[in-house]
């Protein structure tokens, strides 16, 4: 863990000067801000700010510019790819505080929450006017990290990820202007897009602090279901082909045999250790039990086994748990390691070949690597399970997601789906996308010039 840095005793004075005791070099403090899920060595910050308001957020990053000092936004620290660790120091700007629901119009079918605000947290607040908000990337993250990371989850294939569920954002500037991108309407032609240009942006372009989200009724009847299969090439023809047909199915996980192992160890769940599909269908009650026979039928062509569904939200819940448990279930298949994600999408025509071929890839391996994703958007992920401080395994697990990537974008694919960049797809966005990364590089420089937003992240800036 880096030390703190000689940080200019001016700045932190006159931090301390706006927030008191929520300017904190505590080492705990600082430890806890400076880890994600994801791989990489913890990269503490020097400081960490904890702001409860716009106006404070501002002012903290008047002083930071004033002093050449990087800011980093944070939120409970779910990420994946490494986006809230300081690899150049700075000041963290924890977001957790900001959590105020500041208004929910339910006619409009839209809330206006602070970027503090937790997905369950919201959702708990709006329970009783039967509205939800549908993006649910697993973890509980805040939504103002959800919105900078894009994160999508289980719901996409019905619902969208967070650039469609994001309506307008408040965000501060690096030059301390404070921008609000949209209005509350539904759509708008007035001028550039910049609510989807800051969705996604990983806290490079700016740090926002308020937003405004999509919410959608509760539907008046919710059944799950689950079937297991021969091999992953029937699992996942049987989503392909659903979606193909039009059923409107709301969630579609597959799970290979190793993960479902993982899972029935860790969540005391006893599941066929099989590659297996977790379905969720929306609709009204003649509406779902419609879709779930029909899936059944689609199911049993592609050699579906023991095709169970229900509507008892108990089960439902007890189901959804296990699967959102999946990345820590994993990492029990090797105690005391760490994970190396993937997380390539590709068109769904192309999605079994992809999947089929990767599975080849992880026969060949020498480490445990689970297989698992949200396949009715073409997304799935590779756990590849290293031991800390193994050179060989970081080289090999290394080796084996540039393949993953290689082969998704033969496929016309991404390399990320829905964990974002960070500093460890850099390479792989450059090859994704060409001289795209350029103007992208061009958009940093004029937010940004001085690089002092999560610099390190995204583009590389040559400064």
């Amino acid at each position: 863990m880096n030390k703190p840095r000689e940080l200019d005793v001016a700045l932190i004075d006159e931090l301390r000067a706006l927030l008191g005791e929520r300017v904190t070099a505590s080492r705990a403090v600082r430890e806890h801000h400076g880890k994600d899920e994801s791989y990489f060595p913890y990269a503490p910050p020097d400081l960490v700010a904890f702001p409860e308001s716009t106006e404070e957020v501002r002012a903290i990053v008047n002083v930071c510019r004033q002093h050449r000092t990087p800011m980093i936004p944070f939120g409970v620290g779910t990420s994946l790819e490494g986006h809230v660790l300081a690899i150049r120091g700075g000041v963290c700007i924890d977001l957790s505080r900001m959590n105020k629901v500041l208004a929910v119009h339910e006619h409009d079918l839209d809330a206006v929450v602070e970027a503090g605000v937790t997905r369950k947290q919201l959702n708990e607040h709006i329970r009783h006017t039967g509205l939800f908000f549908p993006v649910d990337p697993g973890a509980d993250a805040t939504i103002g990290g959800m919105a900078a990371t894009r994160a999508s989850g289980t719901n996409a294939v019905r619902y969208g990820t967070m650039r469609e569920n994001v309506l307008a954002l408040t965000v501060v500037l690096a030059d301390g202007r404070v921008i609000t991108t949209s209005r509350r309407s539904r759509k708008s032609a007035a001028g550039y897009e910049l609510t989807r240009l800051f969705v996604g942006s990983e806290g490079t372009l700016g740090i926002i602090t308020e937003l405004t989200v999509r919410l959608y009724a509760v539907p008046e009847a919710v059944s799950a279901a689950v079937c297991s299969f021969p091999d992953m090439a029937g699992a996942v023809n049987t989503v392909i082909q659903t979606l193909q047909a039009g059923i409107p199915i709301a969630r579609s996980e597959a799970l290979c045999a190793t993960t479902m192992k993982a899972i029935n160890a860790y969540s005391k769940t006893s599941y066929r250790e099989q590659p297996t599909l977790f379905l969720e269908f929306h609709g009204t009650r003649a509406g779902v039990e419609e879709q779930a026979k029909l899936v059944q039928e689609i199911a049993r062509e592609n050699g579906g086994l023991g095709f169970e569904w229900t509507a008892q939200a108990e089960d439902r819940n007890r189901l959804w748990s296990a699967r959102h448990q999946a990345y820590f279930a994993c990492l029990q298949l090797r105690p005391g390691s760490r994970a190396v994600s993937t997380d390539v999408c590709v068109p769904i025509s192309r999605l079994t070949e992809c999947i089929v071929e990767t599975a080849r890839d992880i026969a060949e391996a020498s480490m445990p690597i689970p297989l698992f994703g949200h396949v009715g958007d073409g997304n799935f992920h590779c756990e590849i399970l290293i031991r800390p401080d193994n050179e060989a395994d970081l080289a090999e697990a290394k080796g084996f997601n540039e393949r993953v990537v290689n082969r998704a974008l033969a496929m016309e694919g991404t390399c990320t789906g829905e964990h974002g960049i960070g500093f460890g797809k850099i390479a792989s966005l450059k090859k994704e996308l060409g001289e795209a990364v350029g103007l992208m590089a061009a958009l940093k420089r004029t937010f940004d010039p001085e690089n002092l937003m999560n610099p390190g992240k995204v583009v590389e800036f040559q400064e």
